[in-house]
């Protein structure tokens, strides 16, 4: 059985709500008919009822058990309006402005639902930035406790099952941190443990990667990866990890007797902690490119395999926290090799504030209301 199917496996015997904000996307309308075919979860849809019907009827795809819930008509805004408010007042929000923001915002919409215990979690990010996904989560869902940095990781299923955990890896940070410091190498390597042995399976091996093995090389960087692994092993020593290591010493264990003799990680690692964004996203694409790998990203053509990881509820995915008490959800691609998360950190009370613009540059699609049209992937005015 591969990781997806069991993955679905565990949703449907754990049925959870989640909201799909980003109804004007086709591939939303696809991917929460096929998930309540599957059983995987219960699907909200947020937008208006009919457009959405709209869209399924072009698209011929059925949402018979999806729940819609208009923002405009609902009968919960004020409630909503009510615990924005109160959640964001010592940030300047006013009753007001919360109540324009729900009525016009879909994903702060579907992260105040999950705020209020109406979902379980929400899945976004197909025509939204990192940056704007994760905004509101950080914003309004706070942090978890105990995790002090926020970071991104990705599950890799592949066919090298003499490898990682059955063929299963967990890279960390790909999406989020551009270059973190020896600290939070060290917290998201604690945080990467956590979200392994919640999705993946009982024993993480952690290998923090350089371009160096061992002292092979002397650079600043490998010095930053040394140090980071120093840190781990003297705040978390329930961890198994290792470093400085090379990519092959981390997997291959006959490279791994020649380069990182006696290390306990070197040739078995399942977890890989990347130096910084670069070698992370980098390394996930590359590793990707046999077996296309996508998170639900605006470029990818398919939702459908990548909203059903959502359902184990209080798990972690994309963007959202190593065992969040209410998870917010975000792809970046949608084929089934390849899911993407990310984890809340503990910081400061609104660290939400801190994401960065220029994280995801690229701009988000329209979201203006309209008619769908055949040659087009979304609404169009």
């Amino acid at each position: 059985m591969s990781y997806i199917d069991k993955i679905k496996d565990r949703a449907k015997m754990d049925k959870k709500t989640i909201v799909l904000p980003e109804s004007k996307d086709k591939r939303t309308l696809i991917a929460a008919a096929k998930i309540v075919e599957e059983g995987i979860a219960d699907i909200i849809m947020v937008g208006n009822e009919e457009k959405i019907t709209d869209g399924a009827g072009w698209l011929e795809v059925d949402l018979t058990g999806v729940v819609v819930i208009d923002p405009a008509k609902t009968s919960k805004l004020d409630e909503y309006v009510e615990l924005l408010y109160e959640t964001r007042k010592a940030k300047g929000m006013t009753p007001e402005k919360a109540r324009e923001t729900l009525l016009n915002d879909y994903l702060t919409f579907g992260i105040v639902m999950v705020k209020a215990g109406d979902a379980d979690g929400m899945v976004a990010g197909a025509c939204h930035s990192t940056a704007e996904t994760l905004r509101p989560a950080l914003q309004i869902l706070k942090t978890a406790p105990g995790v002090k940095l926020v970071s991104a990781f990705f599950v890799m299923d592949t066919q090298f099952k003499d490898q990682g955990d059955d063929g299963t890896f967990l890279f960390a940070d790909c999406g989020l941190n551009q270059d973190p410091t020896a600290e939070e190498l060290a917290a998201i390597a604690e945080t990467s443990y956590r979200s392994f042995k919640s999705l993946i399976g009982p024993k993480p091996v952690i290998a923090m990667l350089s371009h160096s093995t061992k002292g092979s090389a002397r650079h600043e960087m490998v010095d930053k990866v040394v140090e980071a692994t120093r840190i781990a092993r003297e705040e978390y020593p329930h961890l198994l990890i290792d470093g400085e290591l090379q990519l092959d010493a981390a997997l291959v264990p006959g490279v791994a007797k020649s380069k990182s003799p006696g290390s306990p990680v070197g040739g078995r690692a399942n977890i890989l902690i990347f130096p910084n964004l670069d070698a992370g996203n980098i390394g996930c694409s590359a590793w990707g490119a046999r077996r296309p790998t996508a998170p639900c990203s605006r470029a990818s053509r398919s939702l459908s395999t990548t909203c059903p990881g959502a359902a184990p509820g209080r798990t972690s995915w994309a963007w959202w926290p190593s065992l969040p008490y209410r998870p917010s959800l975000h792809r970046t691609e949608a084929r089934q090799d390849c899911l993407m998360g990310a984890r809340h950190a503990d910081g400061t009370a609104e660290s939400g504030d801190s994401v960065p613009e220029e994280h995801d540059r690229s701009a988000s699609a329209s979201m203006e209301t309209g008619k769908w049209k055949p040659e087009t992937e979304r609404y169009t005015a």
